[in-house]
C-alpha cells in the first residue's frame, strides 16, 4: 500500500457515483468500509456495509436485481469478485 491509496480509490468512486445519480441511475453500493466518502447519506441511494466476497454479493443482486454492476474504480478484491461471479454464471443463474 501507498500513501494516499485509499484516498483515491474512495474519490474515484464518489465520483461515479455523484454521475450515475446525475444522470438518474439508481445506485447500490457495497462496501466495507464506513469510514469512506461513498459511504455518505447522499452519495448512493443504497448502501450495505459487507465484505465484497461472491457470497455477500450474490445475496445483494438477488435481493436488489440490478440491471448492471460497476466494479471497483481501483483495488483487486472486487475486480477477483467479479471475475469469480462471471465464471460461475454459466454454471447456475444469479
Amino acid at each position: 500500500m501507498k500513501i494516499g491509496e485509499a484516498g483515491e480509490f474512495d474519490y474515484s468512486g464518489s465520483q461515479a457515483l455523484k454521475a450515475l445519480k446525475e444522470e438518474g441511475v439508481e445506485t447500490i453500493l457495497i462496501n466495507p468500509n464506513i469510514a469512506t466518502i461513498q459511504t455518505s447519506v447522499d452519495i448512493a441511494d443504497k448502501i450495505y456495509f459487507l465484505p465484497i466476497t461472491p457470497y455477500f454479493v450474490e445475496e445483494v443482486i438477488k435481493k436488489e436485481k440490478p440491471q448492471g454492476i460497476l466494479l471497483a474504480f481501483g483495488g483487486q478484491t472486487a475486480l477477483n469478485c467479479g471475475v469469480w461471479l462471471f465464471r460461475i454464471r454459466c454454471s447456475r443463474k444469479i
